[in-house]
């Protein structure tokens, strides 16, 4: 880079992270000041925080999304529709799977996340584990169809109408929870009496939603459980296959549908770059960059930050994101400018799980929230977003009504 070339920072990732570090540093940066080019794969961004419902059929898939085009300032942000594949950090480069390379001053990788199997087989083949636009699509059509075909066979298959979810946490949770709502609705509109349904969640830790408050827990666990959700905890699964599911003691579950929500782990080009990861997670500096790299910083999924009060990872959250885009910006126009960088410093302003209809349950603060209550900050959370996004007229737009 001369003092005659303006420097080029470039965003890779159109999720929560990319998304807020682009439209921060447009509005931090004259467009005299850097070139800012923001790479996804789609040519939309999309919430993974609303995606359980379109994938239990209780929100159209399409609100969960918006063009980028609509998000960004086009006139200060270029926009690559592409693949990464691979960053060439000693040459400052970034390889597409498309475009070719392309280079960078200033880079910020905010890729996401994959699906985490711990080594269980057939989770690909057989399960539904894509937590992205279309994947939500094909699991609504799927259950769908499971329900249209069931009264059309010559003998009743029970591994049409039994449900298993993999992972009791946040996703997982969630995800039972939309459905267990949506059965009576679909039981309804194909004939099909609701006590042949059955739904599972196996999960290989002591609790539910493990590390969250054990009174809420327990309340998620009973209104579930209520709705005919069996739970089978500290059960492990050793296989999946094209029947169902294998349990480490050797019961089988026959199922149609597998849902794997076990947690994730960064996006692989992170493994495939070189950088050094713990489940393709980098464990990154206070300001945000990668050990060793002057000019590089990873935000998002493919980050990993210790909590110095737990001595665990931070979980890979929006709200952490979103909350790291921030710091990034103001620390991209510190480099620019020669100024000093801001640490990060997590403000973590409470954690609300949905369960379906208008149950909640959540901590803001110090305050335990349950069923209404819970549900109405969890849409407030979602509005909030949006408004750090684009303001009051993406809220208008695309916000979720809390009442």
């Amino acid at each position: 880079m001369t003092l005659a070339t303006k420097p080029t920072i470039l965003i890779l990732g159109g999720g929560y992270g990319g998304m807020v570090t682009a439209t921060k540093i447009a509005k931090q940066l004259g467009q005299n000041d850097a070139n800012v080019t923001l790479v996804s794969k789609h040519n939309y961004h999309y919430q993974t925080t609303w995606l359980h419902e379109p994938a239990a059929g209780t929100m159209h898939a399409d609100r969960t999304r918006m063009p980028i085009s609509s998000v960004i300032n086009e006139s200060k942000i270029n926009f690559i529709q592409d693949e990464v594949q691979e960053i060439h950090r000693e040459e400052n480069k970034v390889t597409l799977k498309e475009k070719g390379q392309v280079d960078y001053d200033y880079l910020v990788t905010a890729l996401g996340s994959v699906p985490e199997t711990f080594g269980v087989g057939g989770v690909f083949e057989h399960a539904f584990s894509k937590w992205t636009v279309n994947g939500a699509r094909e699991m609504k059509d799927h259950i769908e169809y499971l329900f249209a075909k069931y009264n059309n066979e010559p003998e009743p298959r029970d591994d049409y109408l039994t449900f298993v979810v993999a992972g009791a946490g946040f996703t997982g949770m969630e995800f039972i929870g939309e459905l267990s709502e949506r059965i009576p609705h679909l039981c309804e509109e194909y004939d099909i009496p609701k006590n042949k349904v059955k739904m599972y969640v196996i999960e290989a830790a002591p609790t539910a939603l493990p590390g969250f408050d054990p009174e809420l827990v327990e309340y998620a666990m009973n209104l579930l459980e209520n709705r005919g959700v069996e739970f089978k905890i500290n059960q492990p699964i050793s296989e999946v296959t094209a029947d169902g599911v294998i349990l480490k003691d050797g019961e089988e579950i026959k199922s149609k549908t597998v849902v794997w929500a076990t947690g994730v782990r960064g996006n692989p080009v992170i493994e495939q770059s070189g950088f050094e990861n713990m489940r393709g997670r980098v464990k990154v500096e206070k300001d945000l960059r990668a050990p060793g790299e002057d000019n590089i910083f990873v935000i998002g999924d493919c980050s990993l930050m210790i909590n110095e009060e737990t001595e665990r990872p931070f979980p890979p959250t929006a709200q952490i994101a979103m909350q790291q885009a921030e710091t990034v910006a103001v620390n991209l126009k510190a480099l620019i400018k020669g100024e000093s960088l801001q640490e990060f410093k997590p403000d973590i302003k409470g954690t609300v799980a949905s369960l379906g209809g208008k149950e909640a349950i959540g901590i803001v603060g110090n305050k335990k929230l349950y069923g209404t209550s819970a549900n109405f900050m969890k849409k407030m959370i979602d509005n909030r977003y949006l408004w750090i996004l684009g303001g009051a007229g993406l809220v208008l737009k695309r916000g979720k009504n809390p009442f």
